[in-house]
């Protein structure tokens, strides 16, 4: 899953909420298990109602590209998280900053069908993906000279 618009299309072609709430829950199963040892408190998203955590790595013979991996102990925002993931994963920190999240989340009519305070953990989890991106981004940048 790459594009904004694949994305939208897919939730397009399943028609009804309950059909997209479902494909999220499938996501989210299909997620691979995060290693208990990144679940820690520099990880965990704590704006958050559900207990998530985010990690971002540079990809290993790529250093450039980020690869992220998350947990929630909820079916439907670890189904939004394996969105973020798959839509992140694979690419340049500049990309992802670049993208149009919120404009992602009013197509899908996210707003429209979770609670608010899901619909602030949401975005609580870009947030967190966007620093851990910057953090790992900084850790395999050559060291400045002073």
């Amino acid at each position: 899953m790459g594009q904004i618009d694949d994305i939208v299309d897919t939730f397009e072609f399943l028609g009804d909420w309950e059909q997209r709430y479902q494909y999220l829950v499938e996501l989210g199963e299909q997620l691979p298990p995060m290693p208990d040892d990144l679940k820690t408190e520099e990880n965990w998203v704590r704006p958050c109602m559900s207990t998530v955590h985010v990690f971002a790595a540079p990809v290993p013979d790529r250093p450039e590209l980020l690869q992220f991996t998350g947990d929630c102990d909820t079916a439907v925002i670890k189904g939004v998280l394996a969105l973020l993931i798959g839509l992140f994963s694979g690419r340049k920190l500049e990309q992802i900053e670049a993208m149009d999240v919120d404009g992602l989340f009013k197509r899908l009519g996210l707003e429209a069908h979770l609670s608010p305070n899901r619909h602030v953990g949401i975005y609580a989890i870009v947030e967190k993906m966007l620093e851990r991106g910057r953090a790992a981004t900084r850790s395999t940048s050559p060291a400045e000279v002073a």
